[in-house]
């Protein structure tokens, strides 16, 4: 099963849990391949130190880092301007070039979107349903 995982998942996990942090566990332990590119990694990055910046105090469930680890690198030929939010465009355009099947994300922007050329994009709970995982 391949996937991209949009940065609201990713930062949701990592700083207040729930089904976002057990899909993170998941990825981690590689029950499925996430696929990334640069741009979505220094987004991921980017998010995650201001977030921390901004709450201080909240620990962080999970590092950034072993999910990063865990993921497979890619970069994207094909743009595509499926998204309302032209910023959510390349995680559609990380899920073609690697010929994933989901976008996994809370954005209802890219949520909108609900299928592009066979990819689905759907919530962190509807692929842990999908996968026997909730």
């Amino acid at each position: 099963m391949k996937v991209v995982i949009d940065t609201n998942v990713v930062a949701s996990g990592i700083f207040f849990g729930g089904n976002p942090q057990r899909l993170l566990q998941y990825a981690i332990k590689k029950d499925f391949d996430v696929f990334v590119s640069d741009e979505i990694v220094a987004e991921y990055t980017e998010i995650i130190q201001r977030l921390a910046e901004k709450y201080p105090d909240r620990p962080q469930r999970l590092p950034l880092e072993p999910f990063i680890s865990s993921c497979k690198f890619v970069s994207p030929k094909r743009k595509v301007t499926a998204c309302r939010d032209p910023d959510d465009n390349k995680f559609i355009e990380c899920a073609l070039e690697s010929k994933c099947l989901y976008v996994v994300s809370g954005d209802d922007d890219l949520l909108s979107v609900k299928n592009y050329e066979g990819i689905e994009i759907i919530t962190t709970a509807e692929f842990l349903h999908r996968l026997n995982l909730s």
